[in-house]
């Protein structure tokens, strides 16, 4: 180690305000330490995001505290309890089962390590993470933040060669995760279920304060809550659909009071657009594909409103807030398809024409990100493939291709091919790439990730030196299953 990196100021941390709600919250525990640490990958621009010095986050030093093998200064970790249903069932008490919320930093984020060993709540799980799980939430955490889709973050992962098993023998990693609050819907319903109406009220109270402060002069702040809540959801899942993602198990401890996309599991964005694809392998009735993750949301949104009733009190007051979802939805995701075609308004002939677009893309299973920017790269003007190539049924295409010529005959002034080239990305991170950079993590090379990272972070810049990133998946990408289980 350099006496650089000797003496550059390590990550301070305060207690964390979560932890100020009191013990019935949390199990204060230390992570278990995780042997011989390695870099599998950082983020820089995480990194300067918390003001981190550079030689200190390349230090051994740096390795060990984001490995849970020594404390960061200040920290005071803890595991926090929430229940949750999953799969639409109720599925009682859960919690931190692999992740220990260090602190807070002094902009007021949490530090959380994933994967740092058995909790209170692991139940029968290991408390481990390993290595190919948290590679992707690794690059998938910061390619999301580039596309401006509202996430965690990931600041780094470091791999063990200790042995972890799922369904084959793998190794540990540990993310460190970052985010205003992990606070998830499975917190409130933990709290009511159980009649803990105090500690409801006391959750509900330091979330409105800290998050939602508008909140705190309504009537009623916990419904003003649930309808700021509902909001921020409704939009975040448009962005999801607009893009292509798909989260894979929204059960309701992986969904973020604050609008965040929070836990990526069996996540996967879309090759072929199918609507009814389903990215979890280990979700066979189709519950969380693509299509149903907006009536999912909702049905999340009324579990959340079932447990803040005892603080709310009136039904139809829930009801009323809870139907906020629908109009946000259905305007969000109009305005980003609408952005996506290039116009900056959302009118009927617009939102007709994007739907059309999907029906189209629908029809013959193209692929999704490679036909949105070959359509923004035609529009403006750019050489490359022809996107009528992409059609079986080019007649189809050439109609399609028509009327949206005709409205921009009808519009000029309106429309903007660079806003296209801004809302279509070149690049998303699929499950092939992120495959491709899991072996090769494997065999001890990170350099593909870091490469990989690093296009990712400018997602609407053509990835120069592999051009291929940008392009349909290969045939092979078919038969990558992910489960739950990592």
């Amino acid at each position: 180690m350099t006496e650089s990196a000797v003496a550059a100021k390590p990550l301070h941390l305060v207690r964390s305000a979560f932890a100020g709600l009191g013990p019935h919250f949390f199990s204060a525990l230390a992570p278990a330490p995780l042997p011989a640490p390695y870099w599998v990958g950082r983020s820089p621009a995480l990194a300067r995001d918390l003001e981190l010095e550079p030689d200190w986050f390349a230090s051994d030093d740096a390795l060990q505290a984001f490995s849970g093998n020594t404390l960061l200064p200040g920290s005071a970790p803890l595991a926090s309890v929430y229940s949750g249903h999953q799969f639409g069932v109720w599925a009682g008490q859960l919690g931190d089962g692999r992740a220990l919320l260090l602190g807070d930093t002094a902009g007021g984020l949490e530090v959380q390590l994933k994967g740092s060993g058995l909790t209170p709540y692991s139940r029968m799980a290991d408390g481990r993470a390993v290595l190919r799980s948290s590679i992707r939430e690794f690059l998938v955490s910061e390619a999301m933040h580039a596309l401006d889709i509202p996430t965690t973050r990931a600041l780094c992962v470091t791999g063990s060669d200790l042995p972890v098993r799922r369904e084959t023998l793998e190794t540990a990693a540990v993310v460190t995760r970052v985010a205003p609050s992990f606070i998830r819907f499975g917190h409130f319903e933990h709290f009511s279920y159980r009649g803990q109406q105090d500690a409801l009220q006391a959750l509900t109270d330091f979330v409105i304060r800290r998050f939602y402060p508008d909140c705190q002069s309504a009537p009623k702040p916990a419904a003003a809550l649930l309808q700021a809540v509902t909001e921020r959801t409704a939009r975040l899942v448009a962005q999801w659909q607009a893009v292509g993602f798909m989260h894979g198990v929204m059960n309701t401890d992986n969904m973020s009071i604050l609008g965040l996309t929070l836990d990526y599991g069996p996540f996967q964005f879309m090759d072929g657009f199918d609507p009814g694809h389903i990215c979890n392998h280990s979700d066979s009735g189709g519950r969380y594909a693509f299509d149903q993750q907006p009536a999912i949301a909702h049905w999340n949104l009324c579990a959340l409103a079932q447990a803040l009733l005892p603080l709310i009190e009136d039904r139809e007051q829930a009801v009323a807030a809870l139907d906020r979802f629908a109009d946000t939805y259905t305007q969000a995701l109009a305005e980003r398809l609408a952005t996506k075609l290039g116009f900056a308004r959302a009118t009927p002939e617009v939102s007709a024409l994007a739907d059309d677009w999907l029906a189209l893309l629908a029809g013959e299973r193209t692929d999704y990100t490679v036909a949105w920017r070959r359509l923004a790269r035609q529009a403006a003007g750019r050489s490359g493939e022809p996107l009528r190539d992409l059609f079986i049924d080019r007649a189809a295409c050439d109609a399609w291709l028509l009327r949206f010529q005709e409205l921009l005959a009808h519009n000029p002034q309106a429309h903007s091919p660079d806003l296209m080239l801004k809302t279509n990305p070149a690049i998303v991170l699929r499950k092939h790439l992120a495959e491709q950079a899991i072996e090769q993590a494997r065999r001890k090379n990170f350099g593909p990730l870091a490469e990989l990272q690093a296009a990712l972070e400018h997602p609407y810049d053509e990835p120069a030196a592999h051009p291929e990133w940008a392009g349909i998946a290969p045939d092979w990408a078919a038969h990558i299953q992910i489960s739950c289980s990592s």
